[in-house]
C-alpha cells in the first residue's frame, strides 16, 4: 500500500515475512527470532532511528506483535491493539506550543491567561511548561497573534472514541475499556508505535499439522491487488499456500441480507429501530460507549464473517476458518465469545502478503471465474452496501422497502452522531448501517492500495459477476443447518 507510511509498513511487512518463514521451519524458538533481529538490523549504522540498539528493540517487539504476543509492558492486555513503547518518542510533550509567530509583546495576554503558571515569558518568546500546562487553550484564545497551536497527536486525533491519552512520560496509552479496536490509530503514527498481533503463526502452525484451514476472503478484496487479480486468482494462490479452499465473504453477505431483512420487516412493523450488525468496530462502539442501544437495537443477524464460518464448520466439522481483509476489528471479532462458531483468525491484506512471499507464491491472472455471492452481497464492503443488500432481499419476497427511511453513516464520527441520536431517543431514521471507515470496508484501515486505484479495479471486477439474485443463491446452501443468530 501506498501510503504517508510506506517504509514502516514496507519494514512491518518484512518482519512478519520473515516471522513465517521461521514458523514454516518450525524454527520460532527464542534463539532463531534473537537471530532474526541481528538479521534484519545488521548495523553498524542505523537505518531510521537513533541507533542500531532502538532499533533492535522496536524490531523485538514488532515480532512479538507478529507472534500474537503483547509487547513489553502490556503483559496483561487483551486489546488487538498494541503500542511500542521505545517506538514512542518522538511527538511533543505538550499540546499547546509557541511559534515564532510569538511577538514578545508587552500586554502579555498569554501569560495573564494562564491559571495554572504554565507559562513563562523567554527572551524572545513565551514558552509553555509542559508539566504545568491543563492543555485549556486560554493562552491560544488570548494570544493577539495566534502564535500558539493546538499540537494534537496523530493518534489521538484519529481516535474515534478518544481512548489514547500519555503517560507522565509522554508515551501514547490505550485505554482498552474505551477502545473499539478500529485500527485507525495504526497508520496514522507516523514513528510506527503502533501495531495490531497478528496471527500468521498459529495459522501456518494448523496447516503443517494437515488440518484443513479454509481462508474466507472480504467482499472489499476485489479491486485491492488490480483490476487482474479475482476472487479465484486469490483463490488459486491461497490454496498454493497450503489452505484447503477459500470462500468468498460475499456469500456471506447474502446469507446475513436474508435474515437482516426479516428483522427489519418486523421492526418496522412494531415501530423498533435498529443498527446493522456486520462491522466489528461499530458493534464494539455500542457495546462499550452505547450500551443501551446494543441491549436494545442491534441487529441479532451474525456477521457475513460469522456466517461463512458457520457454514463452513457445519459442512467440514473440525476446520479452521481464517478471514482475509482490510479490517483490524475482525480479529477482536473472532476473540467475542458471544459469536460462537466464528472464524478462528483475522488476517490483514499486508499479512497475507508476507504469508504469499514467505512461499515464494505471486499472485496472477486466473483463466477461469469463481463466484459464490451475488452482486449485492459483494457490494456489501462498500457505504450503503448493506442496506441495498437487505431491501434486495424485502423486493425479492414482493415487499415494499420504499417507506423505510435509513441513515447510512460511515466514519467514527458519523457513527458516533447517529448512535448518540439514537441513544436519546431524537434518530428520525429506521435503521442506521454503520461502517466505522469512511467508504466503508474498501478503506479499512489495512487497504492495500488507494482509494482511487482500488474503485477503478474493483468496478472492472464487479462488472463481470452475474446477475443472479440472493434468496435464489441461497437455495445452493444448507441454512438450515446452522444458526445466523448471533448467539445461536
Amino acid at each position: 500500500m501506498i501510503t504517508g507510511d510506506a517504509h514502516i509498513l514496507t519494514y512491518e511487512h518484512k518482519v512478519w515475512e520473515e516471522v513465517a518463514r521461521l514458523a514454516w521451519n518450525d524454527e520460532l524458538d527464542e534463539e532463531h527470532k534473537d537471530e532474526l533481529v541481528y538479521r534484519l538490523i545488521p548495523g553498524p549504522k542505523p537505518n531510521y532511528r537513533c541507533c542500531i540498539y532502538k532499533e533492535r528493540e522496536i524490531t523485538r517487539q514488532r515480532i512479538r506483535l507478529a507472534c500474537a504476543q503483547n509487547t513489553q509492558g502490556n503483559e496483561n492486555s487483551k486489546n488487538i491493539v498494541q503500542v511500542i513503547k521505545p517506538a514512542c518518542d518522538e511527538c511533543p510533550l505538550s499540546s499547546y506550543s509557541v511559534t515564532d509567530n510569538c511577538r514578545h509583546c508587552l500586554g502579555k495576554a498569554c501569560l495573564g491567561s494562564c491559571r495554572f503558571g504554565a507559562i513563562s515569558i523567554g527572551d524572545k518568546r513565551s514558552h509553555i511548561d509542559a508539566s504545568k500546562c491543563k492543555e485549556c487553550g486560554m493562552c491560544a484564545e488570548a494570544c493577539p497573534y495566534g502564535a500558539i497551536v493546538h499540537l494534537e497527536r496523530p493518534c489521538k486525533r484519529r481516535c474515534p472514541v478518544d481512548a489514547i491519552t500519555y503517560d507522565e512520560y509522554g508515551f501514547c496509552v490505550i485505554n482498552e475499556e474505551k477502545c473499539i479496536n478500529c485500527g485507525h490509530c495504526i497508520h496514522s503514527c507516523p514513528f510506527g508505535a503502533i501495531g495490531s498481533k497478528a496471527y500468521l503463526p498459529d495459522i501456518i502452525h494448523h496447516i503443517r499439522k494437515g488440518e484443513e484451514v479454509y481462508a474466507m476472503c472480504a467482499p472489499a478484496t476485489e479491486g485491492q491487488f488490480g483490476a487482474d487479480i479475482s476472487m479465484e486468482s486469490i483463490r488459486i494462490a491461497l490454496k498454493k499456500i497450503g489452505f484447503k479452499d477459500m470462500v468468498e465473504v460475499g456469500l456471506g453477505g447474502d446469507m446475513t441480507a436474508a435474515y437482516e431483512a426479516e428483522e427489519w420487516s418486523e421492526a418496522f412493523r412494531d415501530g423498533k429501530k435498529l443498527t446493522t450488525s456486520c462491522c466489528p468496530a461499530f458493534i464494539n462502539m455500542q457495546k462499550k460507549h452505547f450500551p443501551k442501544v446494543y441491549q436494545e437495537n442491534m441487529s441479532a443477524t451474525v456477521s457475513p464473517m460469522c456466517a461463512i464460518s458457520r457454514y463452513l464448520k457445519t459442512i467440514h466439522p473440525g476446520c479452521v476458518t481464517v478471514f482475509v481483509g482490510p479490517c483490524i476489528a475482525k480479529k477482536s471479532e473472532t476473540q467475542d465469545e458471544e459469536l460462537p462458531g466464528n472464524a478462528d483468525y483475522a488476517i490483514t491484506y499486508g499479512e497475507f502478503g508476507a504469508l504469499l512471499a514467505s512461499r515464494d507464491i505471486e499472485l496472477e491472472k486466473a483463466e477461469t471465474e469463481y463466484q459464490e455471492a451475488s452482486l449485492f452481497g459483494k457490494k456489501f464492503a462498500g457505504s450503503g452496501g448493506v442496506a441495498a443488500a437487505v431491501m434486495e432481499v424485502m423486493r425479492e419476497r414482493g415487499e415494499d422497502p420504499s417507506a423505510i427511511k435509513l441513515k447510512q453513516v460511515a466514519g467514527g464520527k458519523e457513527c458516533k452522531t447517529a448512535l448518540t441520536l439514537l441513544n436519546f431517543g431524537k434518530l428520525q431514521e429506521d435503521f442506521i448501517e454503520g461502517m466505522m471507515c469512511p467508504g466503508g470496508c474498501v478503506g479499512g484501515p489495512s487497504k492495500h492500495r488507494t482509494e482511487i486505484e482500488i474503485k477503478n479495479a474493483r468496478t472492472k471486477l464487479l462488472s463481470q459477476a452475474d446477475g443472479r439474485k440472493i434468496l435464489e443463491n441461497l437455495k445452493k446452501y444448507p441454512m438450515d443447518q446452522f444458526s445466523m443468530h448471533r448467539q445461536k
